[in-house]
């Protein structure tokens, strides 16, 4: 783990030593510590990130705008989802998460493990995470998947008179704002009677970043993008130590927040490259060693700020990956979530991600929609001006559990 260099004016004596009394307090009453898994978990771990990349892969290829994603929220989703299914509607949903076929339990027990120790990891960083399912009254899901979600997703379950819809919309959109501290105050325009249920998981984070960039810094500058458009962008600049690495394809810097827990992994496309070349350059590597092989470096940081909003359906995304039984209402089965469980009718995230010289502010929720039966170098100084498009990461890092990925392109 490398600590990041403090910082202060040689000719202030006493301030310095106050700040490094301060830092060292900081320290010791806020410690990094890496995540705590079952040797089963941790191999899912690694899974999951294949997800990650693969998820991302998919999106970045779908859409020309910026966008922000949680591969974590939708591994939360997916797992409440999985536990409701059977068979062959099982093993794809499995596959698509990384493991094989049966794995059920493993998914359960590393979503169980990431939701009980994330929130609680860095006192300078706020991250809820929360699920909840919305069920149709009158239409009841088994208890013995009641009580799994329980057990591992700590998923609220409520009934909802689906009739009244301006009611359960309001419900459920009002859940949606209070899990992500009203960064995502809406994620349904209705509410269908076709439905049996709606499955929702939801993720706030928020945190400052170890070192902050000086807002006076902060100046207008050029950003270029892939086809080589110009626009004008707010820059945050600063010249400190960070982890760094580089390669034919890119280069990368980290920058943690709070006591390094988590971070922002951001990846600068060389010349000649593209996103797409970049996260094709991820996915064909270890994650693990993608991380570990950076070092630290003097590192003359630009980056913009900005925000993303970003609103996806992932029906035909997640077919692709893998799981298109789960949407086909002639083959789904999805019997171990109720007797009137027919298939799911969509899959939709919604996210926005706000970054400024103090850190940032992130938020998800991933939903679904399930139909009733019924219904239809160490040392070396480096540059690393984000002036055009970039791929960013914020992950845990002691295992890379990936929470939130996006793009950025000054669109």
């Amino acid at each position: 783990m490398h600590k990041l260099t403090v910082l202060a004016a040689l000719s202030a004596l006493t301030l310095f030593s106050a700040s490094c009394n301060k830092t060292g307090a900081d320290e010791k009453n806020n410690p990094y510590k890496p995540l705590e898994l079952s040797t089963k978990s941790a191999g899912f771990v690694r899974k999951g990130n294949t997800f990650s990349f693969n998820f991302l892969e998919r999106i970045n290829a779908s859409t020309d705008k910026d966008y922000v994603i949680s591969p974590l929220s939708m591994q939360f989703l997916l797992g409440m989802i999985l536990d409701g299914a059977r068979g062959e509607t099982a093993d794809e949903i499995c596959s698509v998460l990384g493991y094989g076929a049966g794995d059920v339990n493993a998914v359960n027990e590393y979503c169980l493990s990431m939701l009980q120790q994330l929130p609680s990891m860095d006192k300078k960083t706020t991250l809820n995470i929360a699920n909840a399912i919305f069920v149709d009254d009158g239409w009841p899901l088994l208890d013995s998947y009641k009580s799994t979600v329980g057990q591992y997703y700590k998923a609220e379950v409520s009934n909802l008179d689906f009739s009244d819809a301006s009611a359960s919309l309001n419900a459920i959109n009002g859940w949606c704002n209070k899990q992500t501290n009203g960064m995502i105050p809406k994620v349904l325009d209705e509410v269908s009677t076709n439905m049996l249920a709606y499955l929702l998981n939801a993720m706030y984070f928020k945190s400052q970043w170890k070192e902050k960039f000086e807002k006076s810094a902060t100046s207008d500058e050029t950003f270029t993008d892939e086809s080589g458009a110009e626009r004008t962008v707010k820059m945050m600049k600063q010249n400190k130590n960070y982890d760094y690495s580089e390669n034919d394809i890119y280069k990368a810097v980290r920058m943690p927040y709070g006591n390094g827990v988590f971070s922002m992994f951001v990846f600068l496309p060389r010349d000649g490259y593209v996103l797409s070349d970049v996260i094709a350059s991820l996915k064909a590597s270890s994650w693990d060693e993608v991380r570990h092989e950076m070092f630290s470096c003097d590192v003359d940081l630009r980056l913009p700020k900005f925000e993303t909003k970003f609103h996806v359906k992932l029906n035909d995304i997640l077919s692709k990956m893998g799981m298109p039984l789960s949407f086909d209402k002639e083959k789904a089965d999805f019997k171990a979530m109720s007797d009137y469980a027919l298939c799911l009718s969509f899959v939709q995230q919604d996210a926005v991600i706000k970054v400024d010289e103090e850190g940032a502010e992130a938020a998800v929720v991933s939903s679904a929609g399930m139909i009733k039966e019924t219904a239809v170098g160490p040392g070396a100084h480096v540059v690393f001006h984000a002036d055009h498009p970039f791929l960013y990461l914020i992950a845990e890092s002691s295992t890379g559990a990936i929470l939130f990925a996006g793009r950025y392109s000054g669109k």
